[in-house]
């Protein structure tokens, strides 16, 4: 990458970063807060899940802006709706507004995420694609891993001190990214065609699309890794007696190997054996994880196999994305909406199945993934995918 690609890079992973991290945050003070307003479990589930249900509703429509108005301008609305939702839920202690502040906050999620790949599609070339994708995703993990830490410890100037911080952070990210980004689609792209349309024919479109089974992939890798962090703590805690510390340990272990796999692993990886076969093979090696757990006999065991789940999910992400990037064409906003909202459909749905197959026994989350998983992984070795069309080389 030249100069000025690796700049622009570094902008959009500084932002994603702040996106991510900005969620994070108010994690380690979400349960003592929503007690403090009279309000437990149920509301902590539901901001999750609504959060999720406005990204999932928004991303189509949200992919299809992004080709039609530009890159740029919809991260500037995403930061910018992020920060709000900041803003609101720190000057409010009614649950019916933090609510709707998580409405607010999926749908900047939804606008800025598509966009941010989109504009990693516009600015690389398809050798360079894995590579650009799996930075931006290092700058996911990493901040799923320091978003929680600075949380904790703004918490200790006041149990509203990090939603405060954020919505502040988030408000400098949209002032940073008016001055420093530029847009970066051609402007013959503008004159794509634009119909909006309800999010149920939007995604039945993507049935027809030489991406449809990566998109399918992006849900169930979604979904299973979802059901394995709902219950994670849950199930060593009952099983190995591990303490809040160790729970925490595993955690932000295995998002620092993520970190480290996406920024100098993964182009190597791509570049040696090419995006299909490392689809097939790091699905298969989760899926061998999911059937490690369900026998690991110990808390050491199951931290190991918890590592290998997380770096194999760490490498399938950028690799997924990359695969749909390469594969969509000119469509690039639509397609990344398309990977958001099937994410979003796994974010939801494993949490929720997760939890509700643990409650009738604490294994059946884990058979679950691994049914799914095995099945995903016959799809993607008989798909014979497409030709992969070269944009702007």
């Amino acid at each position: 990458m030249n100069k000025d690609q690796r700049r622009k890079l570094i902008i959009l992973m500084i932002n994603m970063f702040i996106a991510v991290g900005s969620f994070g945050i108010i994690i380690p003070i979400l349960p003592a807060y929503l007690l403090s307003i009279g309000q437990a479990g149920t509301a902590a589930g539901l901001m999750i899940a609504i959060f999720a249900g406005a990204q999932l509703v928004m991303s189509p429509i949200a992919g299809r802006w992004t080709d039609r108005y530009g890159r740029r301008i919809m991260i500037i609305f995403g930061l910018s709706g992020l920060a709000l939702s900041m803003f609101v839920f720190y000057f409010s202690d009614s649950i019916g507004v933090l609510y709707l502040s998580r409405v607010i906050g999926g749908i900047g999620a939804a606008l800025l995420i598509p966009a941010i790949f989109a504009y990693v599609a516009d600015i690389t070339t398809m050798d360079q694609r894995a590579k650009g994708n799996s930075f931006i995703s290092a700058s996911m993990s990493l901040g799923i891993v320091i978003g929680p830490g600075i949380g904790g410890f703004l918490a200790d100037f006041g149990l509203k001190m990090p939603l405060l911080i954020s919505a502040i952070i988030g408000l400098v990210a949209v002032v940073f990214s008016a001055v420093m980004l530029q847009e970066s689609m051609d402007e013959k792209k503008e004159t794509l065609e634009f119909k909006p349309e309800p999010m149920v024919k939007e995604i039945a479109q993507s049935f027809s699309k030489p991406y449809f089974i990566p998109l399918v992939i992006t849900l169930v890798m979604s979904f299973g890794l979802m059901a394995y962090e709902s219950v994670l703590g849950l199930f060593v805690d009952n099983e190995f007696n591990a303490t809040p510390k160790d729970i925490a340990i595993m955690v932000t272990s295995t998002g620092i190997v993520s970190v480290i796999i996406q920024l100098f692993a993964v182009d190597w990886i791509v570049r040696k054996y090419g995006e299909r076969k490392v689809l097939n093979i790091f699905l298969g090696l989760t899926a061998a994880g999911f059937l490690l757990c369900i026998f690991a006999p110990n808390y050491v065991m199951f931290f190991g196999v918890t590592m290998i789940i997380f770096l194999a999910t760490s490498i399938l992400r950028p690799v997924l994305t990359t695969l749909i990037s390469k594969t969509a064409g000119e469509e690039q906003g639509f397609a990344m909406g398309m990977n958001n909202s099937y994410m979003s459909i796994g974010n939801v749905l494993g949490p929720l199945s997760a939890g509700l197959l643990y409650d009738v026994h604490h294994l059946y989350p884990f058979i679950l993934g691994l049914v799914v998983l095995v099945a995903t992984m016959g799809v993607s070795i008989v798909w014979k995918g497409v030709k992969i069309q070269h944009l702007g080389e």
